[in-house]
């Protein structure tokens, strides 16, 4: 009985140290222990900066009060102050051996470790965490994928891609806030979005630079049709400059959270910005679009339904009437259950640079590029490695059609301590690029007669498939059109308009040798009697009649012709060089022009509509004093009769 009382008294006594004693504190200091219960008590009445204060007195008494510092770090994590937390939980899990009751500051510090891009500390107390037995799944979950992470990471960083970004002059980041850089294909014009800084009041807008003699000119708005008091942002460009596609949020005619808006460049005038309506857009949150080298397929983030994660890539693209069709998922080996986003196209059409966090990458946001297969797939994503990817978020980045430049945006913090983003230009590193160059033909349509410019359809195809892989108009003010080409291929150029007839060139890419940009200008001929053009892509081997398969485009093209202007007739010409006998090249000319003729007709169009005529060397386009003068005189001519 006596001992019971004794009992009871040393609790009333020792109430203020009782929870200590439970928790068995790594202190002998007992005016240590008494802070570090004082502070329970402040804490439990929500007063934390004096629960920190006493704790932190506590610790002056016990340098080695290990669990005075996991407290101070909890208290801290609660008021939001992860500095702190840190350094705290650093010295407190360092002076304790192993326990599994340490579970939750074991994650907690791996997680602040791994934001600091320390994989190795991160790993170490993530492995803790796990051996502790914890039992919340999805705790587990993460941690074993972070433990992986950084094992990706740590071998990424041994292999370092020789990347050396440079950041773009002053004129370019003029804006506390810069981001989702694109240039045209001819690298003239160069659009980013902007904002002065995060305030509320500082709206994202779009902004244009044009370069000269080499350097970029100092930015401006976009036009004042397409920036307004609402945010404009993540845009993007086609290939010639003359469609643009913007993310805008909350306008009075939105649909969703945010939607995409397109215009169009007419001179120097951009159309006023159009909803791209309910066949694309959605309810939810569409943003982030990448236009291809045409401005006919679009590729855009969504967090629409019927997605793998909650951000994932769509793709739409445009039918002949110009309207979109209903954008479909581009699928599981993109799209993941995490975040995919920021799709950036290759103006070759040929590779997709994204970001995600999806795929096995070295933490947070990182970047990606996968390649379209002939077979119209895209291949596994490849990450771009380190020092490009970081622990951090990557934003998108953009790879300009030959190849050799890339822009892209990362945070950075200006002299004033002040957090920004700003633009980077850098030299792609082999790895990086795209798995087809590119490169663009250029020029201005006219008509013949007049010498005034005029609005065409320019259309690009792969003779070797007979498709069609472009098609842009020339502006109806300038005559300027931009097509791009990609090696590996051989083209067929076609520029027409109502009422003129075609005009058809040849470009062989086949060699890479060849890829350099063209400067061609096009005249076409008003429709009427004896106006003429040579169809530059039919083929023949060599002293042969028989057309080749890859004349199927110019063939058709030419009965399409035929269909839209069913009251011309026609009078196909054939011609040679002068090499061999001239009655062998006279017939030889004739055959050629037979066998074009009789393709049209055995496709619909009326024999009372064409001839055929051969005239051997007689009518050369120029002397046949080179293999390339020969080149040109060997051809077939359409005539209007």
């Amino acid at each position: 009985m006596y001992k019971l009382l004794l009992v009871a008294l040393f609790f009333i006594i020792s109430a203020t140290t009782v929870r200590a004693q439970e928790q068995k504190l790594s202190t002998t200091n007992a005016k240590a222990e008494k802070l570090y219960v004082k502070a329970d008590e402040y804490a439990r009445s929500r007063d934390f900066n004096k629960a920190l204060q006493a704790l932190e007195e506590a610790t002056e008494k016990d340098p080695k009060f290990a669990e005075a510092y996991i407290r101070s770090a909890n208290l801290y994590k609660i008021m939001g102050n992860k500095a702190a937390s840190f350094s705290n939980l650093q010295k407190g899990l360092a002076l304790v051996p192993f326990n599994p009751a340490y579970a939750n500051f074991y994650f907690d510090l791996a997680d602040l470790y791994f934001e600091q891009g320390d994989y190795e500390a991160s790993k170490k107390n993530f492995q803790a965490f796990l051996k502790s037995n914890p039992r919340n799944p999805k705790l587990v979950a993460w941690a074993k994928d972070q433990v992986k992470t950084a094992d990706y990471a740590m071998e990424a960083m041994k292999k370092p891609v020789n990347f050396d970004p440079v950041q773009m002059s002053g004129s370019i980041n003029k804006f506390g806030l810069q981001y989702f850089p694109y240039t045209t294909a001819d690298q003239r014009f160069f659009i980013y979005t902007a904002r002065a800084s995060t305030r509320p009041d500082h709206d994202e807008n779009i902004f244009i630079a044009e370069r000269k003699d080499g350097q970029w000119q100092a930015p401006v708005s976009i036009s004042n049709k397409i920036n307004t008091n609402a945010n404009e942002g993540a845009a993007t460009i086609s290939g010639d400059g003359k469609t643009l596609v913007f993310t805008s949020c909350n306008r009075p005619d939105g649909l969703g959270d945010c939607d995409l808006y397109i215009s169009f460049r007419t001179g120097n005038e951009w159309s006023k910005p159009k909803n791209m309506g309910m066949a694309v857009n959605s309810k939810a949150w569409d943003s982030q679009p990448s236009l291809s080298a045409d401005g006919r397929t679009l590729y855009f983030t969504s967090t629409r339904g019927g997605g793998i994660g909650k951000e994932d890539i769509w793709v739409t693209y445009q039918k002949e009437d110009g309207n979109w069709l209903k954008p479909s998922n581009l699928g599981k080996t993109i799209n993941t259950p995490g975040r995919d986003m920021a799709p950036s196209v290759h103006m070759s059409g040929s590779t997709l640079y994204f970001v995600s966090d999806g795929h096995q990458g070295m933490g947070g946001l990182d970047v990606f590029k996968t390649n379209l297969s002939t077979h119209k797939k895209w291949s596994d994503p490849q990450n771009l490695g380190y020092p490009l990817n970081t622990h951090a978020d990557e934003g998108s980045l953009f790879i300009t059609p030959d190849n050799k430049i890339g822009y892209y945006s990362r945070q950075v913090t200006t002299d004033a301590g002040a957090p920004a983003i700003q633009l980077f230009r850098f030299d792609v590193p082999a790895e990086w690029r795209s798995s087809e160059n590119s490169t663009y033909a250029q020029g201005r349509v006219f008509d013949a007669a007049t010498k005034k410019p005029l609005a065409a359809q320019v259309q690009l195809y792969d003779v070797q498939t007979d498709s069609l892989l472009q098609q842009v108009s020339s502006d109806k003010v300038s005559g300027e059109y931009t097509a791009v080409i990609t090696e590996g291929k051989q083209y067929a150029l076609y520029v027409s308009a109502p009422g003129y007839l075609m005009n058809s060139v040849s470009f062989d890419y086949t060699s890479p040798k060849n890829l350099a940009p063209v400067e061609l200008d096009v005249y076409l001929e008003p429709i009427k009697a004896g106006a003429a053009m040579v169809l530059n892509n039919l083929f023949f081997d060599t002293g042969k009649y028989a057309l080749e398969k890859e004349s199927k485009t110019e063939l058709n093209k030419l009965i399409r012709f035929m269909q839209l202007n069913n009251t011309v007739k026609i009078q196909i010409e054939g011609h040679t060089d002068d090499v061999g006998a001239d009655k062998d090249n006279q017939v030889l000319s004739e055959k050629r022009a037979k066998s074009v003729a009789e393709y049209i007709i055995n496709n619909g169009i009326s024999k009372e509509r064409i001839r055929s005529k051969g005239y051997g060397e007689t009518k050369p386009v120029k002397q046949n004093t080179s293999e390339d003068n020969r080149k040109l005189n060997r051809r077939i001519e359409m005539r209007v009769l």
